[in-house]
């Protein structure tokens, strides 16, 4: 059940992460960072190893619940254990880990990221088969993981990001920031001062 948590905190945690304040501490070099933007390049093989450790974890957790609710109760043991087990799953393993997760993504991700990454290196071969078979399955439906395609911000939606960020940025700054997105609408009529409003001092 702890590493049925673990993978769905983990899942939640890489993928909710900020990308745009992943790369400026990759560009400081930031170790943790580092290894998240790699296995981040690469989702479906990260994906992979997530859900194979998942998977494992659940079907261990209920077979286990199963053999010892059939040894102590019989057939009605299984029963009790079948729900018992989805109510401690579902809140302890899903629910609980992923609200954190949502809540602490970079740290989450971070954490998580030095387990997931030795994992990748145990379970290679199976990663492979999984990615693979799950890769030419997306590209029967036309979906090519090689074109990853890259977050990118328009000027709108810069102009928000700025405005959002009130609480970091003085308002002469902030102010400043948004009037450059302006620029590229400016006509020189706008900006110039005719000559006739021009008020100055013979040089002489």
């Amino acid at each position: 059940i702890i590493l049925s948590a673990f993978f769905s905190g983990a899942e939640i945690g890489m993928m909710s992460i900020n990308r745009y304040r992943l790369r400026h501490l990759v560009k400081k070099k930031n170790k943790q960072a580092i290894r998240v933007n790699q296995m981040l390049s690469r989702p479906e093989k990260l994906l992979s190893v997530i859900l194979i450790g998942s998977t494992l974890s659940n079907i261990v957790s209920s077979t286990l619940a199963t053999l010892i609710g059939q040894r102590f109760y019989g057939n009605a043991g299984v029963a009790i254990a079948t729900v018992l087990l989805t109510f401690i799953i579902l809140v302890f393993s899903e629910v609980v880990p992923k609200t954190v997760a949502a809540l602490y993504p970079q740290w989450v991700a971070f954490k998580s990221s030095r387990p997931l990454w030795f994992l990748q290196i145990i379970m290679l071969p199976l990663v492979y088969a999984v990615s693979w078979i799950a890769n030419l399955f997306l590209r029967c439906f036309g979906v090519a993981v090689d074109k990853i395609q890259k977050e990118t911000l328009s000027s709108e939606e810069l102009r928000t990001v700025m405005l959002e960020a009130g609480g970091f940025l003085q308002n002469e700054h902030q102010s400043m920031l948004i009037s450059l997105l302006d620029l590229e609408q400016a006509t020189v009529e706008d900006i110039m001062i005719r000559k006739g409003d021009i008020v100055g001092i013979d040089v002489n």
